[in-house]
């Protein structure tokens, strides 16, 4: 992505007509989170700096290599911005390695401890039909590499999909994490998830 994925993509829905949704893009799958949300309409930009943030009304911190992001956040001065941005209520959605970045071991947004590569090395990549709660329309197709588990968590995160005992995704509040990737699938339930808390909020304001 460039500084031209500030510009709005051709609108989709209602839902996504009016976010600007911004994609963790220092390492990992960034540019298939963009799509998806383009084509759903949303405005995305590359999140690189704490200035990517402004104006921001939702966040996805995509899959990739968990400490090379880290490194790439503490490098670029974002961890208390997206901190910031978290404690203000702005939705957020961690895809894999976004998953790990939000536990309690990294940014210490959610209350749980992520362990990666549950599954596995990169080898025993697989997918799968996952029933998910509070997700409606059926089983969500998730591609897993190399992916992590919840392997510990609070009260206030509520488990929403198990796969072979791991515990694959949750929500804290408006923080919705999976340990797969739906963006590779063509199955865009998650962003609309997205989209529409950001909407939500919008309208409490």
């Amino acid at each position: 992505m460039a500084a031209a994925d500030r510009q709005p993509s051709t609108p989709a829905g209602e839902q996504g007509r009016t976010a600007l949704v911004g994609v963790l893009a220092l390492q990992g799958d960034f540019e298939a989170h963009a799509r998806v949300l383009g084509r759903l309409g949303a405005r995305v930009v590359a999140v690189r700096v704490p200035a990517d943030l402004d104006g921001v009304q939702a966040l996805v911190l995509p899959g990739g290599e968990s400490t090379t992001m880290t490194l790439g956040v503490e490098r670029e001065g974002l961890a208390e911005p997206l901190r910031a941005l978290a404690r203000d209520g702005v939705p957020l959605l961690g895809s894999c390695a976004g998953l790990i970045m939000l536990d309690s071991e990294h940014l210490g947004l959610m209350d749980m401890r992520a362990d990666r590569n549950a599954f596995g090395r990169q080898i025993r990549s697989f997918e799968a039909d996952i029933e998910m709660d509070e997700l409606p329309g059926g089983p969500i197709r998730g591609i897993f590499i190399r992916a992590p588990q919840i392997a510990e968590h609070g009260p206030e995160v509520r488990i929403l999909a198990t796969v072979e005992g791991h515990a694959v995704a949750a929500r804290q509040g408006d923080m919705l994490v999976v340990s797969f990737h739906s963006e590779l699938t063509g199955d865009d339930r998650l962003h609309v998830w997205l989209l529409q808390r950001a909407a939500e909020r919008r309208a409490r304001r």
